[in-house]
């Protein structure tokens, strides 16, 4: 009885986990280890952006990369709503040929969109 009340419950774990990625975003994880994982139709949308806006990679002594903090001295872009209405919360940076996602609030890089 308690292997099937265990099989039943991992296979609404896995039901549940399938539904949560047909949406755009979904983050894990509190305050700043929040992890954003994006769809791969936002992503090309988000580099398709970059690229046809001509965006300006910004230069900074030290690389910029998920968890680190951006330095103040950085201007945070605001996130387009056309790269969905998840994103709209964060800032964006983009360096090195990729697009930082950015917590406004803490400066913290949450995403990498490479």
């Amino acid at each position: 009885m308690r292997k099937l009340f265990l099989l039943t419950a991992a296979a609404v774990l896995i039901s549940t986990g399938a539904i949560a990625q047909s949406t755009t975003v979904t983050t894990t994880g509190t305050g700043h280890a929040a992890v954003v994982q994006i769809e791969p139709e936002y992503r090309t949308r988000i580099k398709s952006y970059v690229t046809e806006h001509h965006v300006r990679p910004v230069v900074t002594k030290e690389k910029i990369i998920v968890g680190a903090t951006v330095p103040s001295d950085v201007e945070l872009e605001a996130v387009p709503t056309d790269w969905g209405p998840s994103l709209t919360k964060y800032r964006y940076v983009y360096s090195g040929d990729r697009v930082m996602l950015v917590d406004p609030g803490s400066r913290t890089v949450v995403q990498e969109i490479d």
